[in-house]
C-alpha cells in the first residue's frame, strides 16, 4: 500500500448519506488513539509487533501520533487494514509559549515552564505535506537534530570525566535505531530517550557488573535510584540526573511557537488537540489546575479537543478531568503512548491497572469517531470538524449537534471499513 492508497481507502468508502443510512457500529470497540511507533522511541520494535498485540487484545481502532516524520504510517495503514483495524493518523509537536515561560507556568511538562505538547488528530496531509507544513517540519527537525548532537557530546564528556569512555555521537545513535528497527536513516529524528538508551546500553557493555553502581554514583553525583544492571532503568536515571534542565548534559531546547505548532497541525489537515497530564504530575501543573481555567485557556487558543493518557492518572482524577472537559464541549480521546520500554496493554487503563470507567470509555470512543469522520471528509476534500484555519464546522445549530453528527458519521465510517466496504 502506498501513501496515496491510504487516503484512497477512505475515498472509496460510500458517500456520506449512504454511510449514515447503513448505521453506526453496533458496539463500542476497544480504542486507543495515541501510540508511538519507531523511529520514535517506542515499546514496539516494529509495526507488525504493534498490530499483532492489538489484534491479540481485540483492539479495532488504533491511532498513531508520531513526532516529525510520518513515513511509517504507510506500513501501519497497510498492516492495520489486513488485521481489520481502523487506523487513526495523528501527530505530536512541542511548542514554547513565551508568556507562560516568562511567568514560570508549567503546562503539560512538569519540568519545563512554558513547554507545551500539542497533538493533531485525524491528519491526512502526512503523505504529501503542504509547502508550509514542510517548512515548519524542517525547522523543528533541524533544531532538534542540533540539540541532540550537542547533548550526545556532553554526555560523552560527563562519562569520560568519570573514567568511562563511551564512543557515541548522534550519527552512531541514529544507526542503532536504523539497525534495531530496519528503517531508513533519513526518517530518524533522535529523542532524549534514544540518547539515554544508547548510553545506558554502552555503559553496561563496557563496565563490569561489580563496578556499575559506584561508577554511576560518580557520574550522577548521586546514588542511582534504579537497578544498575537494567538498561531501561539506567536510561531513566541518565535522563533524570544528566539530561534535564540544570543538569550536566542539558542543552537548551529550541521550539516553534504555539501558533506555529497549531498551524502545522492544520496544515497537515488535522484537529488541534491538547494532551492533558493532570495528576501525571505532582503537584498538577499550574496551567491545568483548576480544570475550568485550563479548559477556558485551551478553547481561547483554538483547541477543541483534548486527550488523556489514563495510565498516568488515578481513576478519580481521570473522571474529574474527562467529565469536565467533555461537559465543556471538548471532544475527548484516550491513549497509552507506549513511548517507554514498558509493554503495557493496548487498551488504556488508569494508574496501577485500574479500569477506565464505562462513561469515560464512551467519551474516548466518541472522540475517536469524530476523528474518523474528520479524516474521512478531509480525505475527500471536504470540510471536516475544523477547517484549514482551525474554525469549527458551522453547519450545525450548536456544538453538541456538531459533535453528535460527527460521532455518528465516524461510527458509520468505521463500521463500513470494518465490513470491508472500500
Amino acid at each position: 500500500m502506498t501513501s496515496c492508497t491510504i487516503l484512497e481507502t477512505l475515498r472509496r468508502l460510500p458517500e456520506e448519506a449512504e454511510l449514515l443510512s447503513g448505521g453506526p457500529l453496533n458496539r463500542r470497540p476497544v480504542v486507543n488513539s495515541h501510540v508511538h511507533l519507531p523511529p520514535n522511541f517506542s515499546a514496539f520494535d516494529s509495526v507488525g509487533q504493534l498490530i499483532k498485540a492489538s489484534s491479540d487484545q481485540h483492539v479495532e481502532v488504533l491511532g498513531v501520533s508520531n513526532y516529525y516524520d510520518y513515513s511509517i504510517y504507510e506500513d501501519f495503514a497497510a498492516q492495520a487494514r489486513s488485521a481489520g483495524i481502523f487506523p487513526l493518523f495523528g501527530c505530536e509537536i512541542i511548542a514554547r509559549l513565551e508568556d507562560l515561560a516568562s511567568a514560570g507556568v508549567r503546562i503539560n511538562d512538569p519540568g519545563n515552564a512554558g513547554k507545551m505538547y500539542i497533538c493533531g488528530k485525524g491528519i491526512i496531509g502526512f503523505s504529501s505535506p503542504s509547502a508550509r507544513a514542510t517548512q515548519l517540519l524542517e525547522i523543528i527537525r533541524g533544531s532538534d537534530s542540533a540539540r541532540m548532537a550537542r547533548m550526545a557530546r556532553k554526555l560523552c564528556e560527563v562519562f569520560a570525566g568519570c573514567g568511562v569512555t563511551l564512543d557515541l555521537d548522534a550519527p552512531a545513535i541514529v544507526q542503532r535505531v536504523v539497525d534495531r528497527h530496519n528503517l531508513p536513516a533519513h526518517t530518524v529524528y533522535l529523542q532524549e530517550r534514544h540518547l539515554a538508551g544508547a548510553f545506558a546500553e554502552e555503559f553496561l557493555r563496557l563496565v563490569a557488573p561489580a563496578d556499575r553502581a559506584g561508577k554511576l554514583a560518580q557520574v550522577f553525583s548521586a546514588q542511582p535510584t534504579h537497578d544498575a544492571s537494567d538498561a531501561g532503568k539506567v536510561a531513566n536515571d541518565i535522563r533524570s540526573y544528566l539530561m534535564k534542565a540544570g543538569r550536566k548534559a542539558f542543552v537548551e531546547e529550541t521550539f516553534v511557537s504555539f501558533d506555529e505548532a497549531r498551524e502545522l497541525v492544520l496544515q497537515l489537515g488535522g484537529i488541534p488537540c491538547y494532551p492533558t497530564l493532570a495528576d501525571g504530575a505532582n503537584p498538577i501543573c499550574a496551567f491545568e489546575d483548576p480544570i475550568d481555567k485550563m479548559i477556558a485557556d485551551i478553547a481561547a487558543r483554538g483547541i477543541y479537543a483534548a486527550e488523556l493518557i489514563p495510565i498516568r492518572n488515578s481513576p478519580e482524577t481521570l473522571k474529574a478531568y474527562a467529565r469536565a472537559m467533555r461537559s465543556a464541549g471538548l471532544i475527548l480521546l484516550g491513549g497509552t503512548e507506549h513511548n517507554t520500554p514498558d509493554m503495557l496493554p493496548i487498551e488504556p487503563a488508569c494508574r496501577g491497572g485500574s479500569a477506565v470507567s464505562e462513561d469515560i470509555k464512551d467519551m474516548f470512543w466518541q472522540g475517536a469517531c469524530v476523528s474518523a469522520a474528520h479524516q474521512y471528509l478531509a480525505a475527500r476534500g471536504r470540510r471536516g470538524y475544523v477547517d484549514s484555519n482551525g474554525v469549527l464546522n458551522s453547519d450545525f445549530n450548536d456544538n453538541e449537534e456538531r459533535v453528535e453528527y460527527f460521532s455518528r458519521l465516524g461510527s458509520a465510517v468505521i463500521a463500513a471499513y470494518l465490513r470491508g466496504g472500500s
